[in-house]
């Protein structure tokens, strides 16, 4: 679960990140949440097609989200 009430700002650089590890937590059964984001955020998330893979949960509202494993909110991700 990634908390996004405090990101005002973001590029597809991001969102890459977030499809990348959307992709290594589907392998260990596992989804992204996407959640509390702004909507200039949530504008970006659609864009780029982020909100439509079947891994990754997008909810702006709530922080927590029911079938979501705490150990997904645990997994590093490597920014290139």
């Amino acid at each position: 679960m990634i908390d996004l009430s405090e990101l005002t700002w973001a590029d597809a650089s991001l969102m890459l990140d977030f499809m990348m590890l959307a992709r290594r937590l589907r392998a260990d059964g596992l989804a992204v949440a996407l959640c509390n984001a702004q909507p200039q955020i949530v504008a970006l998330i659609e864009l780029v097609g982020l909100d439509r893979l079947p891994d990754v949960r997008v909810d702006r509202a709530t922080a927590t989200m029911p079938g979501l494993t705490p150990s997904a909110a645990r997994v590093r991700v490597a920014h290139a």
